[in-house]
């Protein structure tokens, strides 16, 4: 096992709440396509994390390079269903809270969803709006449509109507080209 925890960083909730409690959307989408990247890194290695959330993930401050950490919840990549939380309950899936029933790849989808939802609003969604999120009618003057849309596509209520993984990099959100990556 190896412990590592690189200086100068911090877990990207520290992170935010040092910048006010949310970030730029151009950095967040970098963070993201990071985060994604390093959960898509997972899968391939036949590994489910299980407990994706801003804590988990380390940012060099001055780089902005971030890192998936403590695989503590962690499980081996199955086919079938899950029927145990082992994460946090505030990113656990709906599927887990409706049936008890949950698979890796959309669930990691709704935790990525979650993550970018605290990064660019600073707070995890309130009951109302994943109804307007679900119904696919939030949005916010402060983001762009893209990444509107792409908060829609991650939380989804219905595990079947969510961005696939294998699709969630190609989202039209990563193809606007970024401007400057700051903090707000």
């Amino acid at each position: 096992m190896v412990l590592e925890h690189p200086s100068p960083c911090m877990d990207l909730s520290e992170f935010i709440e040092c910048h006010g409690g949310a970030i730029t959307e151009d950095l967040a989408k970098s963070i993201m396509r990071q985060a994604i990247q390093a959960a898509i890194e997972c899968f391939k290695r036949g590994v489910f994390h299980r407990d994706i959330k801003l804590e988990n993930f380390l940012i060099n401050t001055e780089t902005f390079e971030v890192k998936l950490i403590d695989f503590g919840c962690g499980d081996l990549l199955n086919k079938t269903s899950y029927t145990t939380l082992t994460g946090t309950w505030a990113y656990c899936c709906p599927e887990m809270l409706k049936t008890d029933r949950y698979h890796a790849l959309p669930a990691m989808v709704w935790s990525l969803g979650l993550m970018l939802y605290r990064l660019v609003c600073g707070k995890l969604p309130e009951k109302y709006i994943l109804y307007w999120i679900n119904d696919k009618n939030w949005y916010r003057d402060d983001l762009s449509k893209e990444c509107c849309r792409f908060i829609n596509a991650c939380l989804q209520q219905d595990p079947g109507q969510r961005i696939q993984i294998k699709d969630i990099l190609f989202h039209e959100w990563f193809q606007v080209n970024d401007s400057r990556l700051e903090v707000q």
